[in-house]
């Protein structure tokens, strides 16, 4: 499904004008027809790459905020021309930095906030506002209102179902628009924060976004990686509701790991783990240390010690409710095509050395990569047990659809047990 505009061309209005224009727009504009009672998604969409690249004149405009291929393929062709690691993600800060150092001077159509994503339309939000922060840090507050609904084909009718505000300018003007955030919230319906960027660009403005009830939505693949785990365990433990895109594209490996054990004649191995390898993408650990931290706290495990080596891996040691020792290693891969996420997991292997029977390799591989890493170190004299984990490659706007239509008011629970675990592995 294609991204859809909105229902008409947004009206610019001065800031403090837009809470009660929004309260006439539905009697006035819309007199048989009401306002969706679903919820109200506030979104901070930098889209720094896309800016640059615009800017640049590498990628033709208008800026929308979506991952669409185009922008994708003029990122990676960015990483290339700029001389960074090949295993740099498309659409991360560093390819961003990389092209602030260019000239341009390019201009185009700037639909952020405007440019809805049909899986998010599809779930008829009463209210999406958009903080749009431009490149131009002297650019001023533009405050832009519009009706929204989703368009016939996906189910939609005549009738808007909500609308969308977009705030767009320099931080500076930003913040000082924020004061109209809270009346266009209602505190009758559920309100979710999805933080579209780095967790460590502006912590300030997303502590003061993200105040509970608020539900929040960030990824723990964008930032710098102790920052991020950091952030989610204080967020999971002051009781907020948290929602981690990365844990989400996790969900695979959950599943093929538990598949590969739930045969009865391999459940006892669990009990006898030993080994613990995780390969991910880059030199970005958070996913693998994730996934490390679900299977030591679904297993029992306590944390001994962990340690940082000049390779960029991270090693720790477990110890398991019988006395027995586990080493768990999260490396990095190069890779020369990454995933748009950063530090996608590549590889896991799993030994047991059970007391009475053969000792058992169990090694998952990503489609995009080989098991051959993992098949080194003596894994001969072992049953080995090989899987291919098939990792599916959603626009996060689907992602981010997947965990609205849950509505969930709680963070996952297996991810409040894991949060916590893995921000020790890190530090």
């Amino acid at each position: 499904m294609s991204p859809q505009l909105t229902l008409q061309t947004p009206l610019e209005l001065p800031p403090a004008e837009v809470p009660s224009y929004l309260e006439q727009l539905w009697s006035r504009d819309q007199p048989a027809g009401v306002g969706s009672h679903t919820f109200c998604l506030l979104i901070w969409q930098p889209s720094w790459v896309e800016q640059q690249l615009v800017r640049t004149g590498r990628l033709e405009g208008p800026i929308t905020g979506v991952q669409r291929a185009a922008l994708i393929q003029a990122g990676r062709q960015a990483i290339v021309d700029g001389d960074l690691p090949l295993s740099t993600s498309p659409l991360t800060d560093p390819v961003a930095a990389c092209l602030s150092s260019l000239d341009g001077s390019q201009k185009a159509d700037d639909l952020r906030g405007q440019h809805i994503d049909a899986a998010l339309s599809a779930l008829r939000p009463r209210r999406l506002i958009t903080l749009a922060p431009s490149l131009d840090d002297q650019q001023a507050l533009e405050t832009l209102v519009a009706a929204y609904c989703p368009l016939p084909e996906e189910g939609g009718g005549t009738v808007a179902c909500g609308d969308v505000v977009v705030l767009r300018g320099g931080n500076t003007a930003l913040q000082d628009g924020l004061s109209i955030l809270q009346p266009l919230m209602p505190e009758d319906l559920p309100s979710w924060v999805w933080w579209n960027g780095s967790l460590d660009e502006a912590p300030e403005l997303l502590m003061q976004l993200t105040c509970s009830p608020r539900r929040l939505i960030i990824d723990s693949a964008l930032g710098e990686p102790g920052f991020c785990l950091n952030l989610l365990a204080t967020r999971i433990e002051s009781g907020q509701a948290v929602n981690d895109l990365n844990w989400l594209r996790l969900g695979s490996w959950h599943q093929t790991l538990a598949m590969v054990f739930d045969p009865p004649t391999r459940r006892n191995a669990l009990s006898h783990v030993v080994q613990l390898d995780i390969d991910v993408e880059g030199d970005h650990p958070v996913q693998g240390l994730l996934l490390a931290a679900w299977i030591a706290d679904r297993l029992g495990w306590h944390l001994q010690r962990t340690q940082h080596h000049d390779d960029h891996s991270i090693s720790a040691e477990f110890v398991r409710a019988d006395g027995v020792g586990v080493q768990m290693r999260v490396s990095p891969v190069p890779m020369g095509q990454p995933s748009i996420h950063p530090g996608q997991i590549v590889g896991l292997r799993l030994i047991c050395k059970p007391d009475d029977k053969p000792a058992i390799c169990v090694i998952l591989c990503a489609e995009s990569g080989g098991c051959m890493r993992l098949e080194a170190g003596g894994m001969a004299s072992m049953e080995l047990i090989e899987e291919v984990v098939s990792v599916q490659s959603m626009p996060v706007e689907a992602d981010v659809a997947k965990l609205l239509e849950g509505g969930h008011d709680s963070t996952n629970p297996l991810l409040e047990a894991a949060a916590p675990l893995a921000a020790k592995l890190i530090k």
